[in-house]
């Protein structure tokens, strides 16, 4: 058991409710088969296939979940990253149309050493329902942090020492663990540009760094590196990687900044980029004809 939840907060990620109303939108996709080859190359699919920025203000995470893999990383690839997030936003896991999560997390992550991690028999459905709330953006830090709002179980098992931080959050208080470091860097799918990246790597050298549980997500553990993009103001589609090995697709989300900046982006397309968005300039049909 000790084992199994550590393997969940490691991975810091989390399963939302399904919605069954699910949005049709006009996003187009480049064809492709089985075979890797058969796949167009994502500067293509950008320039053949721009999306319609009415159309991204429309998507849901559950539109998302009816995708497969290669449609979830044309749009991606079709993203810039945006600005770098400041505060909280709500998270869950987000898996793929024919990806059951019944794969075993062992074989994702047997190549480690010196772990002590025997994950015989764990799959992805067992990770952090019940743990993982999302992540927390100090963007002038340059810091984040995961909200998991029940240590009880944790704490009986000896995985956390101490007293971590807690904030509120929509009247509840959450706890804060898993700090990463937050910067902009180069996409492990689309190197044509940058995304803001979550590195757990050096999550010990962070103010507030608890070795139980946190090193599990750094360079003595699992070795957690995530990247996301933007979809619109408010609105992220994340990656998430051990040890640059991909693991699964997750969205991030904030209600009020959603709110207030949807109407300019569709209408304009335009966005603040903290990062580098490449040399290929991103085509964006906006609602004003732009």
């Amino acid at each position: 058991m000790k084992v199994r939840t550590a393997v969940m907060l490691s991975l810091a990620f989390a399963l939302g409710a399904c919605n069954k109303n699910v949005p049709k939108l006009d996003i187009p996709f480049a064809s492709w088969d089985k075979s890797y080859q058969s796949k167009m190359d994502l500067a293509q699919v950008e320039y053949k296939y721009p999306i319609p920025t009415v159309e991204l203000g429309k998507v849901t995470p559950e539109y998302l979940a009816t995708l497969d893999q290669e449609q979830l990383d044309q749009i991606y690839a079709r993203l810039t990253a945006g600005p770098i997030p400041d505060g909280a936003f709500d998270g869950r896991i987000l898996l793929s149309r024919g990806g059951s999560g019944k794969f075993r997390l062992s074989e994702i992550v047997g190549g480690f050493t010196g772990l002590g991690l025997h994950l015989k028999g764990l799959v992805l459905e067992d990770v952090g329902e019940a743990l993982w709330r999302g992540k927390v953006f100090y963007r002038q830090e340059g810091v984040l942090r995961n909200r998991i709002e029940d240590l009880g179980v944790l704490k009986k098992m000896g995985l956390v020492q101490g007293e971590p931080k807690k904030m509120d959050f929509n009247g509840k208080q959450t706890w804060l663990l898993f700090p990463a470091k937050l910067y902009c860097g180069q996409s492990l799918l689309d190197a044509r540009r940058e995304s803001i990246i979550i590195d757990y790597f050096f999550t010990d050298e962070i103010p507030g760094y608890q070795e139980n549980p946190d090193y599990l997500a750094g360079r003595r553990g699992l070795r957690v590196r995530d990247e996301i993009r933007m979809i619109r103001p408010g609105f992220y589609l994340g990656r998430a990687y051990l040890d640059k090995g991909f693991a699964l697709n997750f969205t991030l989300y904030n209600k009020d900044m959603d709110a207030q900046g949807r109407d300019a982006f569709v209408k304009t397309g335009q966005v603040q980029e903290d990062c580098w968005s490449g040399t290929q300039a991103r085509k964006v049909l906006a609602a004003a004809g732009g």
